[in-house]
């Protein structure tokens, strides 16, 4: 084995990544057992989870949900791809949750990782949701999992605008769950006794200078407001008539009580580049310009499927021929991303080893001075698997004897 590779190795454990890695390893090794079952799979996850608040007992922790599309148009050998935004567009939904540290906003681990096929959906939770459910019917049920893995600490859920549902917040906030969720301008809400559209409250609203962002990799300006409101209307729920039409159920309930955090990006300029109508129920003590923090880091969960598709492991490449093989792999590949994680931020000489090691496997470029990427590191990570595979199966001497053969048919050929 060659000098850097045996430092890297040894870097593992002087870092404290030993464990992350053993659990990517043996995962990875349980592939193609069909005895393995989703969840067993993420326990090791969980257990990273849980070695965060432990260290971080009293930070919030964001349990960020979202959803991504896996498209596999020339892969004629997946018969049970789903149909996804319409007739011609087939593939996988794949969703997940990421639980993000609220203070600095570092991505820890993901905690469910759901794939729907066209007749089953296979989840590391149980039980395993229906195919034909809405996927934000599935929140609840999500938000509860995450209660049982036993994570004591506060945490808060962060959903985009595609979870503004009258019917959600009551069944969540009944429930006890905090959340964070993305509204709808248009959504109508009572403010001081009058009814108003949050868009036009936005605007009555008096807004304060809160921090400087990054937005889309340019410099910006976050500004923030609040303001107490209450939702009282009737809401109106999704479901399927026959199995295929789509209908709307009036579904009364009880007022409910939320904070509006009204969060706008601006550029240098002061020209407006986004806004954001935040609703949430987390106590007061949370302050307005840490929950507009709090959704800002939501970004982070679609790092982590870009580092899955475009970035890092190209998954819709991925040649396994069915959703249960393809859910193993991601499964996997999320402890990829979670150990990658934890080794950016290593700041040991140990640490900077095995980056190296991994920039120099994965045989990409890095701009001069950056020293490492994120994508890179789990390129080298993923190589470096495949390697110690092989490792399994021959020896150091087999395989420099291989060497030897390719060199020396080389040479002949050259001659």
């Amino acid at each position: 084995m060659s000098d850097p590779l045996a430092a890297g190795i040894h870097a593992l454990s002087a870092c404290g990544l030993a464990d992350g890695f053993a659990a990517v390893l043996g995962a990875h090794r349980f592939l193609y057992n069909d005895r393995i079952e989703l969840p067993d799979l993420a326990q090791p996850l969980h257990r990273l989870a849980h070695d965060w608040r432990r260290q971080a007992s009293g930070v919030w922790g964001l349990v960020v949900h979202d959803w991504s599309t896996l498209s596999y148009h020339a892969h004629t050998r997946k018969t049970d791809q789903a149909q996804l935004t319409n007739r011609k567009s087939k593939g996988y939904e794949l969703a997940a949750l990421l639980l993000v540290e609220g203070h600095a906003g570092h991505p820890i681990a993901p905690l469910e990782i759901r794939l729907r096929g066209a007749r089953a959906v296979h989840s590391t939770r149980t039980p395993t949701p229906s195919p034909k459910s809405f996927r934000i019917d599935e929140v609840l049920a999500s938000m509860q999992a995450v209660r049982d893995l036993g994570l004591e600490g506060p945490l808060v859920h962060v959903i985009d605008r595609e979870a503004d549902g009258l019917a959600h917040y009551r069944a969540w906030q009944a429930a006890g769950h905090h959340f964070l969720v993305r509204a709808k301008g248009g959504r109508v809400v009572r403010y001081q006794g009058v009814e108003v559209s949050l868009a036009v409250l936005a605007q009555r609203l008096t807004l304060r200078r809160c921090r400087d962002v990054t937005y889309k990799g340019r410099t910006a300006v976050q500004h923030v407001a609040c303001a107490e409101v209450v939702l009282d209307r009737p809401a109106w729920r999704q479901r399927r008539a026959a199995g295929k039409r789509l209908v709307n159920q009036r579904v009364p309930g009880a007022p409910i009580t939320l904070r509006l955090v009204v969060s706008r990006v601006c550029d240098p300029t002061g020209t407006t580049v986004a806004v954001w109508y935040l609703l949430t129920n987390v106590p007061v003590e949370v302050d307005t310009a840490t929950v507009a923090l709090w959704y800002y880091w939501r970004w982070r969960i679609e790092s982590l499927f870009k580092l899955l598709k475009s970035a890092g492991l190209q998954v819709e490449a991925w040649q396994q021929q069915d959703s249960v093989a393809l859910t193993k792999r991601l499964l996997v590949a999320a402890m990829a991303c979670a150990l990658v994680w934890r080794l950016e931020r290593q700041e040991t000489v140990e640490g900077a080893t095995l980056r190296r090691l991994l920039v120099r496997l994965s045989g990409r470029q890095v701009a001069r001075g950056r020293g490492f990427t994120a994508p890179a590191l789990l390129a080298g990570l993923w190589s470096l698997l495949a390697m110690l595979e092989v490792l399994q199966e021959h020896s150091v001497e087999q395989l420099r004897r291989y060497r030897d053969l390719l060199l020396g048919a080389t040479e002949e050929e050259s001659g």
